[in-house]
C-alpha cells in the first residue's frame, strides 16, 4: 500500500474518535514508521514470534500533575508492513486494524493497559454483533 494512502487510514482511525477523546488529547502527536527496530519490540515487551503493531511511548494523561510542563509530546507509532501482512491485502480488514491498532495506542494515551483495552474492544465488537 502507498505510504499516502495508508496516512489516509491513519488520519480516518483518528478523526473517528469520539469528540470527547479528541478534545482531551494533550501533547501527543502520531506517526507512522514501516517497520519497528529489533531494540523498539524488546523494549515494549515483545517476545519472539510476536509482532508489533503500534506503540505508546510518553506519560499517559492520567499520570500528568501540576510538574508536568515543557515536556516533549508523547509519541504514538502505528507500524505500516506488520499491519499490511495481519491484513492479507484486504482493504477493509486494514482499515479496521488501523483504527483498532490506533484506539489502543490512544487508549494508552489516557492511561488504560492492555488487560483495560482489550477489554473495551471485546465489549465494542459484541456490540457490534447486537449480542
Amino acid at each position: 500500500m502507498q505510504r499516502e494512502t495508508f496516512e489516509i487510514l491513519v488520519a480516518d482511525a483518528v478523526t473517528s474518535l469520539p469528540r470527547r477523546a479528541l478534545d482531551a488529547m494533550k501533547n501527543v502527536d502520531i506517526v507512522i514508521e514501516q517497520m519497528p527496530r529489533h531494540t523498539r519490540s524488546r523494549e515494549a515487551g515483545i517476545k519472539r514470534g510476536e509482532v508489533l503493531l503500534g506503540l505508546y511511548e510518553g506519560i499517559p494523561l492520567i499520570n500528568r500533575d501540576s510538574g508536568y510542563f515543557g515536556a516533549l509530546p508523547d509519541k504514538i507509532t502505528i507500524f505500516q508492513q506488520p499491519i499490511e501482512a495481519f491484513a492479507d491485502g484486504d482493504p477493509e480488514k486494514m482499515a479496521e486494524l488501523v483504527r483498532e491498532v490506533v484506539w489502543h495506542e490512544i487508549g494508552h494515551h489516557f492511561g488504560l493497559n492492555d488487560a483495560e483495552l482489550r477489554a473495551l474492544e471485546k465489549e465494542r465488537k459484541r456490540k457490534m454483533r447486537g449480542d
